[in-house]
């Protein structure tokens, strides 16, 4: 499985040499190096949120709906909407296997411009990538008319990790790719009606 395959090469050091380039070069709105978030911190939207510079506060407007909290209630949102638990159950395993990959995968440090990034020593998979595309893809299918919209914001929103220095690329990869098992989880969860409740309309 391609997550499984880049969580060895992160924490194994093969992907370091990218991401270190990619931290040197393509992080332009990032603002000074930070530490990682406290669990307040993940659990409280914008709570000791950092506002300068511009780009940072940018991207912590744009990723918002990827914070723990209120990812969950959008993705709940949506459930309710189409009728079904599908949605909040892969979310649920999704940030479980997340946080137990923040917590035991340790990448060799990244540096930028001679800095240590203490933050992304653990920061991998990208939660807020994670949460971010399945939020996108929960409201997608619970309001098909939104996908172009939602695709968009989603697009914005990983490039803007990246771009604010909140993640590094492999961080961002990896929340998608962990992102996609979990989509197609809930799709089939709604075509097998192992959950016992079935879609009921297109939800347009």
């Amino acid at each position: 499985m391609a997550f499984a395959t880049l969580a060895g090469l992160v924490a194994a050091g093969t992907a370091t040499g990218l991401d270190r380039w990619m931290a040197e070069h393509a992080m332009p709105l990032a603002g000074p190096p930070g530490k990682a978030p406290t669990l307040s911190e993940s659990l409280v939207p914008l709570l000791h949120a950092d506002w300068h510079p511009v780009g940072v506060a940018v991207a912590q407007i744009v990723t918002l709906p990827g914070q723990v909290v209120i990812s969950f209630v959008l993705v709940l949102l949506a459930s309710s909407k189409l009728r079904t638990p599908n949605w909040i159950a892969v979310w649920l395993l999704a940030v479980a296997v997340e946080l137990v990959f923040r917590h035991t995968l340790t990448r060799p440090p990244i540096y930028r411009h001679g800095a240590h990034l203490v933050g992304l020593d653990m920061s991998w998979p990208s939660g807020h990538a994670l949460r971010c595309a399945i939020v996108a893809a929960a409201l997608a299918a619970a309001w098909p008319r939104l996908r172009l919209a939602l695709g968009i914001w989603l697009v914005t929103a990983v490039v803007l990790l990246e771009l604010a220095g909140f993640h590094t690329v492999t961080d961002v990869v990896g929340g998608l790719l962990l992102a996609t098992v979990a989509v197609a989880a809930a799709v089939g969860l709604e075509g097998s009606g192992l959950l016992g409740l079935r879609r009921t309309g297109s939800g347009s």
